[in-house]
């Protein structure tokens, strides 16, 4: 019946197992239980009547119990393709014990077929369906699927998430969301493909009642902006940006920032020192391949208008540690490239890279391509066990895949390195003005912990080669203190990428095997 208190339980699908992205170490070492809240439900169940009863379970963080689903008229689910699996699982559970289902979120709206199950589906972005779904479902209607008009959206509309469902311990970092949509073209992206090419902004007033928000629910500590590209719309950031360095002085700053942009973000000092004055420490950016060729064919040319490693070191020189990512299989590849990319990793003094092999996302540039050139793998869509690095390349490539896996193992071996980490971490230490910034993490911050000899000393004690990495602590608290927080974060992260890496490099080992290789010389080797 219209206006009745419509019991709504949201759950957040679990990420299939370990990935270089959850931090798993980390999370034990600082006390929580996942990386980041789920934003996208948060942000849907503000759109909801307030008469609907809403709750919450994050299955990276806690249980979902029978008496939980048994409480819910309608669960509510979705995720990326990396939560494909367990999305089917929550819907199957559902409709179980007789609970209707509704699903949403970029991998449904990428690849609705695969949720049909599902009894509704809302793909798109909710602001322009969510209506027409509550109507549906108070009329008494129980299927259906709901899609919104691509990038029609007005996000000044989109509502202050209910950061209220949120358990705050239970993660490193909350995000919000400013803007939606990318300016450029990358072939192998989703994100223009979800969101478009002109990015929308929300207003200054709305960004600001969302961090009020947060911080009136007692949040301190790390946010980040999830903008898939933060300076697509440089005009509107850099009009954002003094409001937000405003606000965060006024509060005494309860917040760090960390976001993903272009790294044109290097070309423009104004624009770094707005991040700079607006407390943001780290950025991650996609640089993908050192080779320009490579790099043009994915239409990735903003990549190719400069050297990469100074660009990285522009960044530094602002105050903020760069995560990158890179990229194995493009069909330009003609000869081995791990050398290259490790050289480029080394020049670039990145410590956190996150280096995969190339994955055909559904519904992109790339999968269309490869599509009409017959070289995708059946039910390339559904998401095997693993993830893009364990199980990426699921098309045939141009390249042998023998020496593809070779130099990502190549890579792997050498970036991963202790040593070599540690001496990444010691460069970087060099490079990182943090000077002007606030002494200290505000109380309640996560990572304020790292402060304490007893958390350095736990940081330390589990590391390979520790005499290393303690070289580099010490280092750093003499010649470059301000930068310790995050040089500790930088160390602890490396309990988390060092075993994962050797996971990938076990896998990589199996797949050589199973393609007959047994031999560990690349068939092409790098000058």
């Amino acid at each position: 019946m219209a206006g009745s208190a419509t019991r709504v339980l949201m759950v957040y699908p679990a990420f299939f197992g370990e990935t270089f992205w959850n931090y798993s170490e980390v999370c034990k070492l600082l006390g929580a239980r996942y990386t980041a809240a789920p934003l996208g439900l948060i942000t849907v169940a503000a759109m909801l009547p307030d008469t609907w009863d809403v709750r919450l379970i994050n299955r990276n963080t806690e249980e979902l119990t029978e008496d939980d689903v048994a409480w819910a008229d309608m669960v509510m689910t979705g995720g990326m393709l990396l939560q494909q699996q367990d999305t089917l699982h929550i819907i199957r559970l559902a409709h179980k014990h007789g609970k209707f289902t509704v699903v949403g979120g970029p991998d449904a709206t990428s690849s609705p077929h695969i949720y049909a199950e599902s009894d509704f589906r809302v793909l798109g972005e909710a602001e322009g369906v969510i209506d027409q779904f509550i109507a549906a479902w108070e009329k008494g209607e129980r299927r259906g699927t709901f899609t919104a008009e691509k990038f029609a959206i007005d996000v000044t509309k989109t509502p202050i998430p209910r950061f209220d469902l949120l358990k705050f311990d239970h993660y490193l970092y909350i995000g919000v969301q400013y803007s939606r949509g990318c300016p450029f073209t990358c072939e192998f992206c989703d994100i223009i493909e979800l969101y478009g090419r002109a990015p929308r902004a929300k207003t200054h007033e709305q960004m600001l009642a969302e961090l009020d928000r947060l911080y009136e629910l007692g949040y301190r500590g790390h946010v980040d902006f999830v903008d898939d590209n933060l300076i697509g719309n440089k005009k509107a950031v850099k009009a954002f940006l003094p409001h937000l360095a405003k606000w965060v002085k006024e509060k005494d700053y309860p917040f760090e920032f960390s976001t993903e942009a272009s790294i044109n973000l290097s070309d423009d000092a104004e624009l770094m020192g707005l991040m700079r004055d607006a407390n943001f420490f780290a950025v991650f950016v996609g640089i993908e391949s050192p080779d320009p060729e490579t790099l043009r064919q994915m239409r990735k040319k903003q990549n190719t208008r400069r050297n990469i490693a100074e660009s990285i070191h522009k960044i530094y020189s602002y105050g903020m540690f760069v995560n990158a990512g890179f990229i194995l299989g493009f069909d330009s590849e003609k000869e081995s490239v791990a050398d290259a990319m490790v050289d480029l990793i080394t020049d670039a003094a990145i410590p956190l890279c996150i280096v995969g092999l190339l994955y055909a996302l559904p519904g992109t540039q790339l999968t269309r391509r490869l599509e009409k050139e017959g070289r995708l793998h059946p039910n390339h869509d559904v998401f095997s066990p693993g993830d893009q690095c364990t199980h990426g390349i699921n098309f045939d490539p141009a390249r042998p895949m023998r020496d593809i896996l070779l130099d990502y193992k190549s890579i792997l071996e050498r970036v991963f390195d202790p040593i070599v980490y540690a001496k990444r971490l010691d460069r970087l230490v060099s490079m990182l003005d943090r000077s002007g910034r606030p002494n200290k993490l505000p109380q309640g911050d996560l990572r304020a912990s790292f402060s304490s000899l007893e958390k350095v000393h736990r940081i330390m004690s589990g590391l390979p080669e520790r005499d290393a990495f303690w070289k580099v602590f010490t280092n750093c608290v003499k010649n470059n203190p301000s930068v310790v927080s995050s040089l500790l974060l930088l160390t602890a992260v490396y309990h988390h990428l060092g075993p994962y890496s050797r996971h990938i490099i076990k896998s990589i080992d199996e797949r050589l095997t199973a393609l007959g290789v047994n031999d560990l010389v690349p068939a092409v080797a790098a000058e």
